[in-house]
């Protein structure tokens, strides 16, 4: 559950300035809070500063860096990289809109990492200790475990408490592979770490993460080798949106191979070696830096949940569907208890928790309508249910597609590969689930999130009026469809028989 150091450059320790203050002295405890929280990332921090600002006594517990892995090594690193790596391959796209440009393109690798910590420095106050000392909550840096089933020990002080919510996070799993460890290897805990481009890296992981730096660094210059186990990229979304990413990826230079497994690492002449198995066979593949993206692991090591009576498994901390644990005191949110990971997702079950831990009005974890977003270019969003989900819950259900070529926004900017896709259930035409792939379908997922969680039809999008030209017609384009295929051939009959008659 800790980290590398993080590079000694000036905005790094502004960083470390504001998420872990070198000179911070742990406030002497309450008597007793209302709410304990274990955890400073994205979850903790919302459910303390939410339960602080109700008027609630709160204490905050955070082991390694406030704002945990969203801040300082995952949505906002990972997205100021992806900004840099999208305009060098703007630049080259130029000419197909008519621009042209003279030279080649010229990507400063550490300008672009250093333009990143200074982005993450500046962003870093929103989640620091000081800030939340003046939010009224008690912060204690130092590693919390239960000692009890009310009481969390933080070095020598005891944080007795009414309620507590756990919410540890995350972090990289690293594959059992043999040789790895020594050959060295990088998760996205150290990526941001690099201040020299790798000529030669291989990303270990074709789920979001993988294909996020994958292009990214591909784009910045390195020659990239994707190794996905799977025969499909994002393997929990829909196929037609993984392929047109696949051909996306390729078309950026990377080296993509699907089925493939990595059975042992070597280090050979200063350059790392992996061994690959794959349909075709094992082949060595050298590179210059290795990245581990092959998903995530709760953290539940080391925060004495026995003492607490609060179970857990290799999935993380068991909840029930009102976040509560088998300690009824004890409440989890974010990544240690929910199966997809996501900061959305933390901040959004941090505020049912903070409701069901403190009120008696409660909230359900299975009624949140959860969007997401791989921010690739395309960009491949989803929202609610699957065609092949929907038919295992017995719900009979039908499909509309709209492609983005058939929407002018998109084809006049360039950009009118991919699609919107549209589940509705066959006999009201509520919506119950989307997928969009394409430019700014992480944009576009949040109507179609919106239309469901009020429970409106798609039918009833139809009517909605969007600004021309915009992307976001794609929705309207398909309402109309859906509209058109509601119309029997009883109802044309009568509506053509009214019109004839009509004067």
């Amino acid at each position: 559950m800790s980290r590398p150091p993080l590079t000694p450059s000036v905005h790094d320790r502004e960083l470390l300035a504001a998420v872990r203050p070198p000179d911070w002295v742990n406030p002497l405890p309450k008597r007793r809070y209302h709410l304990v929280v274990l955890g400073g990332g994205t979850a903790g921090l919302v459910t303390a500063a939410g339960a602080a600002g109700l008027g609630a006594s709160v204490a905050l517990v955070e082991r390694s860096l406030l704002g945990g892995d969203c801040l300082n090594v995952g949505c906002v690193p990972s997205k100021a990289l992806l900004a840099s790596a999208h305009a060098a391959a703007a630049v080259r796209r130029a000419p197909e809109l008519g621009v042209r440009l003279g030279g080649a393109v010229a990507v400063d690798f550490p300008s672009v990492m250093e333009r990143m910590r200074a982005l993450r420095a500046a962003i870093a106050p929103h989640d620091s200790a000081a800030r939340f000392r003046q939010l009224g909550v008690d912060v204690f840096l130092g590693g919390g475990r239960f000692v009890g089933p009310r009481e969390i020990a933080v070095g020598e002080a005891r944080l007795r408490f009414s309620r507590a919510v756990i919410a540890t996070g995350g972090r990289p799993h690293v594959p059992a592979v043999p040789g790895l460890a020594e050959a060295g290897f990088r998760t996205n805990e150290s990526i941001f770490d690099l201040t020299e481009l790798p000529p030669r890296l291989a990303v270990v992981g074709g789920g979001p993460i993988g294909c996020e730096l994958a292009q990214a660094f591909a784009r910045l210059g390195s020659r990239v080798t994707l190794l996905q186990r799977d025969g499909q990229l994002l393997p929990r979304e829909e196929r037609e949106a993984a392929e047109l990413l696949l051909a996306a990826l390729r078309a950026d230079g990377i080296d993509v191979r699907l089925g493939a497994s990595v059975e042992r690492v070597e280090s050979a002449d200063g350059a790392k070696r992996l061994w690959v198995a794959s349909p075709t066979g094992s082949t060595a593949v050298e590179v210059d830096e290795i990245l581990v993206a092959a998903g995530r692991r709760p953290n539940v090591e080391g925060l004495g949940l026995e003492a607490a009576g609060v179970a857990y498994g290799e999935r993380g901390v068991v909840v029930d569907d009102r976040l509560r644990t088998t300690n009824r005191r004890v409440f989890a949110a974010g990544d240690v208890a929910m199966a997809h990971q996501f900061t959305h997702l933390a901040d959004a079950t941090a505020r049912i928790a903070i409701q069901n831990a403190l009120f008696p009005f409660k909230r359900r974890a299975s009624r949140l309508v959860l969007p997401w977003c791989t921010f690739t270019e395309p960009e491949i969003a989803h929202v609610g249910l699957r065609v092949d989900e929907a038919r295992q819950r017995g719900l009979a259900v039908e499909e509309v597609s709209v492609p983005f070529a058939e929407v002018d926004r998109a084809r006049l900017g360039g950009e009118s590969s991919g699609f919107a896709r549209m589940l509705v259930e066959s006999r009201s035409g509520r919506i119950l689930g989307a997928t969009i792939a394409g430019a700014h379908a992480g944009e576009l997922i949040s109507e179609v999130s919106v239309a469901m969680a009020g429970g409106l039809t798609l039918g009833a999008l139809a009517g909605v009026i969007h600004p021309y030209p915009t992307r976001a017609e794609v929705l309207r384009k398909a309402g109309d469809a859906w509209n058109r295929r509601r119309l029997t051939p009883r109802a044309k009959g009568l509506l053509g028989r009214y019109l004839a008659w009509f004067r």
